[in-house]
């Protein structure tokens, strides 16, 4: 899935993200990010042991991820984010981890008005980028 951007895999990458980037917080969701990387829009998730055994971490990882592909074709610019779940995320509904995702983003000027806008969370949104 190329259009959808990068996935970070090394530990240097997200190390310096979580160094330098700007942090911001939703209800549900912790957003690390670096604007104007040139590298493209590039994607890390995280979700820490601390936060519950491995099938709730794993499912925290899906959740994000999936909101992510709902969102990524409106993300404006080259941006590397690092998208984390709060506790109270874990438990959370898909649905409302994609909302509070695309109301943090939209708060940070970065879900991109084109030519057709992000008509909120819907479940039939094509794959890839516009």
């Amino acid at each position: 899935m190329p259009d959808q951007g990068l996935t970070l895999k090394k530990g240097w990458e997200f190390d310096v993200v979580f160094r330098t980037g700007l942090r911001v917080q939703g209800e549900l969701v912790r957003l690390l990010l670096l604007k104007d990387t040139g590298r493209g829009l590039r994607v890390g998730y995280a979700v820490g042991r601390r936060q519950g055994k491995a099938h709730v971490r794993s499912r925290g990882r899906r959740v994000l991820r999936e909101a992510f592909r709902r969102l990524a074709p409106w993300i404006a610019g080259d941006v590397t984010f690092v998208l984390s779940l709060k506790d109270k995320g874990l438990e959370a509904k898909a649905t409302e981890v994609c909302r509070d995702l695309a109301a943090v983003l939209r708060r940070k000027g970065l879900l991109a008005v084109s030519s057709r806008p992000w008509e909120g969370v819907g479940w039939n949104v094509p794959i890839g980028r516009r």
